[in-house]
């Protein structure tokens, strides 16, 4: 089973940005937990912080993966054009958030990704990962 992780802008500061909203720990570390705990999963991971390179990442993985776990960052609520991409692929995407987007700034309530996406996981840290792994292995 193959499956992508995108996570878009300031994510690579994981570990270092905003530590009591996202905590301390480091995506490079915590996907080698998840490699290690998943060994039968072929995982590709990917960050940026340009929302061009978001959407080509996500046309090359979107055909023939079996899942995308999506974090989009701040794009969240302005980019209609990574939901239109998300709806133009056929590998199914969990949109995930470390944080709860809902209990935040208003502007964070509006998502342009989540209607395109098979489902949003929220606020529940790095755990959201694996949660959405989860329902993406329980679902192929």
């Amino acid at each position: 089973m193959k499956i992508a992780i995108i996570n878009g802008p300031n994510l690579n500061l994981l570990g270092s940005r905003e530590t009591k909203i996202y905590g301390t720990q480091t995506f490079e570390n915590f996907i080698e937990q998840l490699e290690k705990q998943y060994p039968n999963i072929d995982f590709h991971y990917y960050q940026s912080n340009v929302e061009g390179e978001l959407i080509n990442e996500l046309q090359q993985v979107g055909f023939e993966y079996n899942g995308i776990i999506l974090n989009p960052g701040g794009y969240t609520h302005t980019s209609v054009a990574i939901g239109d991409c998300i709806a133009a692929i056929t590998t199914p995407v969990v949109e995930v958030h470390i944080s709860n987007i809902f209990a935040r700034e208003e502007f964070r309530k509006i998502s342009h990704i989540s209607a395109k996406c098979a489902g949003t996981i929220t606020g529940l840290g790095l755990k959201s990962y694996e949660l959405a792994l989860k329902w993406l292995i329980e679902n192929k």
